[in-house]
């Protein structure tokens, strides 16, 4: 990447040499810049094929007055369509593990935080709301099989358990309220700075049901790469740190994984497409790291949606 088409933010300063490429993005490439007036983390947005709209504007203003609300996460610099900006924040990364309770808990506080925000965001057109959840499963399997991809024949054994993933999602109640968040509140989106948590990534941020939102952040932080090592404490931590930071919890129900499966399930068949594009884009991850995601999402998403109801004890 260059900063030919970054001259609006010359006001960065200097720089003291090429930006250098952060690597881990699951959907966008990531640089820091270092200038003469600091150090910025530069994100190279990916628009041609996201999973939905990105709402620069909405986003940013968001960011500003949750950063100005002392929500601990990096000062928003600049934004537009192709590139995000942000001054660069030191810490330790978060691992996909559970975390301290400590930590869950000061979660919790934050997502109320961000809740209690009154910050005007733009409705959605009509014409963007999203229809129904895409079954075209059996068609991507066929088309995976036919290019000889390595996880062609999985994906066409988990053809039915995707449908009714799908037909899950479709049906499910969501009991509200619909709340302004950050929609992606995951190891990978969190650091660890003198062992408090700094959230980054926040171009998913829109408004969300609740339930979706607190179960989606509550088992991504206690659990580990599986499922097979929840700590039902740390997940209690979360919900704990959201009442004590002013928030209401929902009521109990699958609605609170409804979007932590949905999310999975789309983010699984965006990589599909890309690996069956069959060609290294300029933006978004490589190519390795889709054939990756895609074989993560063919694993574990049966198993994530055969446990729901164990989830649900998660809540009692």
């Amino acid at each position: 990447m260059n900063l030919s088409h970054l001259s609006h933010l010359s006001h960065l300063g200097v720089p003291l040499g090429p930006m250098i490429r952060v690597h881990g993005g699951f959907a966008n490439r990531t640089y820091r810049l270092d200038t003469d007036q600091g150090s910025f983390a530069v994100k190279e947005l990916s628009p041609a094929d996201r999973r939905r709209p990105y709402r620069v504007e909405d986003v940013f203003a968001f960011e500003r007055a949750a950063f100005a609300a002392g929500v601990p996460m990096p000062e928003p610099i600049a934004a537009d369509p192709q590139t995000l900006v942000h001054r660069w924040v030191e810490g330790e990364k978060v691992p996909e593990a559970p975390v301290p309770e400590a930590y869950a808990f000061e979660v919790g506080e934050i997502l109320a935080r961000l809740h209690a925000l009154d910050v005007p965001w733009t409705p959605e057109p009509a014409e963007s709301a999203e229809g129904p959840t895409p079954r075209d499963w059996p068609a991507l399997a066929a088309r995976a099989q036919a290019s000889g991809q390595p996880w062609a024949d999985e994906l066409a054994s988990r053809v039915g358990t995707f449908l009714a993933i799908a037909d899950f999602l479709d049906t499910c109640e969501r009991p509200g309220p619909v709340v302004l968040t950050h929609r992606d509140v995951q190891p990978w989106n969190l650091l660890a700075r003198a062992g408090r948590p700094v959230l980054l990534d926040w171009e998913l941020s829109g408004p969300l049901d609740l339930s979706g939102e607190l179960g989606s952040t509550a088992l991504g932080i206690a659990k580990g790469p599986g499922l097979d090592d929840i700590r039902p404490a740390v997940f209690r931590r979360v919900l704990d740190g959201y009442v004590a930071g002013g928030g209401a919890l929902p009521p109990p129900g699958p609605s609170w994984f409804a979007y932590t499966v949905g999310g999975w399930l789309g983010h699984t068949r965006w990589n599909v497409l890309r690996c069956l594009a069959g060609v290294e884009a300029g933006t978004g991850p490589e190519l390795a790291l889709s054939h990756e995601s895609v074989q993560g999402g063919l694993r574990g998403l049966p198993d994530l949606f055969g446990r729901l109801a164990d989830l649900e004890a998660l809540l009692a």
